[in-house]
């Protein structure tokens, strides 16, 4: 059980704890380009933000665009209903964020770095600015950066307004830019034609935190961790009912249940995995691992005892779609809001069998036929709802 211990919220406790401020940046930046991008891409290092996506293939697809200039963007918007473990690394490990950005960034040939910080995170910019200006004071960011003749290297901070849907990296690019917050149509994708049309590379947090980390410790300190196609830990914001939650680091592949034990939660009678957009995992399936081949998760996983009523879960997650949806496509717009009624109806008793299964197309609609994420995972907690807890809810239905 020594691979699946859990480590809690102490900061010094954590794997990047063992990765010293510019340590892989040096690193790194004795590297060629290629090589930089070929050290990531044998990390097998995937995006931590919940879409999985190979980091050192972003990185490559970027590279090979002939456009200028590059950017790359910090997704520290970390806007998912129980998320909070961005937020730490920000809070004590700003450097190794930044240290990741700057890699990429030589690897790309970016002159500039954004960190895209949460409305809600706005008493971090300070803290984060100040960490810029040190960095910029030591050489770390600037001019010649490393010694690197003309590699010049910047990172600025921007504000974000508070809306969900720039989580997603096109609205985010979007919100950068002074416009609303809204996805764009894919392709061109980001590396092609990202922030001000120019190729960009948009990476979560945690993501560029652990890149730092492989350049520091190496490709074989990272790889063994996990699972063959989820490789290295995680970090996860645990709350809800339990008796400890925080944030812990685990090693991809721990199961459900053992994440539970180790933080008070082993009477839970479901598991929402991935936020308000991820699945709700019933008893029944904790053994199932966490990882991108199985349930995977950008890190929110919220305990749901067994006193808690599950259409009120589902009530209270749609209930934040419907504010959340930018309503730029017909499927998100209308659909979360038909999901809501239908589930105020369930509870009031009022639904009959035919419209719940109308309700579950619907859902299954709204997954193939809405224009970004948001739309295409809000059904996603209701329907594992319905499917897993089926008599529970339909015990309370009064019309056939």
């Amino acid at each position: 059980m020594s691979a699946m211990k859990a480590i809690q919220t102490r900061a010094n406790d954590l794997c990047f704890a063992g990765s010293p401020a510019g340590k892989g940046l040096t690193t790194a930046l004795a590297l060629s380009r290629a090589d930089i991008i070929d050290t990531v891409r044998d990390s097998k290092l995937k995006g931590r933000g919940g879409a999985g996506f190979p980091t050192g293939m972003k990185w490559n697809f970027a590279a090979a665009e002939k456009r200028e200039p590059k950017y790359i963007i910090c997704n520290a918007d970390e806007g998912e209903p129980g998320t909070f473990k961005d937020r730490l690394i920000l809070t004590d490990y700003a450097d190794l964020v930044f240290d990741g950005m700057t890699i990429g960034a030589r690897a790309i040939g970016a002159p500039l770095g954004l960190v895209y910080l949460r409305a809600e995170y706005k008493y971090l910019q300070h803290h984060l600015e100040e960490v810029i200006k040190k960095r910029q004071a030591s050489g770390l960011l600037g001019k010649n950066i490393g010694g690197i003749e003309g590699f010049d290297f910047d990172i600025v901070v921007g504000l974000g307004g508070g809306a969900y849907v720039c989580g997603e990296e096109t609205a985010l690019i979007e919100s950068l830019e002074g416009f609303r917050g809204e996805p764009r149509n894919r392709p061109p994708f980001p590396v092609v034609s990202g922030f001000l049309n120019r190729p960009s590379i948009v990476n979560n947090v945690e993501t560029l935190a652990w890149a730092a980390c492989i350049f520091a410790n190496g490709v074989e300190w990272f790889k063994q961790a996990g699972t063959e196609n989820s490789v290295g830990h995680k970090l996860f914001s645990i709350s809800g009912d339990c008796d400890k939650p925080g944030v812990y680091q685990f090693p991809f592949g721990v199961t459900i249940e053992e994440l539970l034990k180790a933080v008070g939660g082993d009477n839970a009678k479901a598991v929402q995995v991935g936020g308000a957009s991820g699945r709700c995992v019933p008893r029944a399936g904790f053994g199932r691992t966490i990882a991108f081949e199985d349930v995977p998760t950008g890190g929110s996983m919220i305990v749901i005892g067994p006193e808690r009523d599950m259409l009120a879960v589902a009530r209270n997650l749609l209930d934040f779609f419907v504010d959340e949806s930018c309503g730029q496509c017909t499927p998100c717009r209308l659909g979360n809001r038909k999901l809501l009624d239908g589930v105020e109806m369930l509870m009031a008793g009022t639904c009959t069998i035919e419209y719940l299964n109308d309700l579950k197309a619907l859902g299954n609609t709204m997954q193939v036929a809405s224009k970004c994420g948001l739309g295409q995972t809000s059904s996603v907690a209701m329907l594992s709802i319905l499917e897993n807890f089926g008599d529970e809810i339909l015990g309370r239905e009064q019309t056939a």
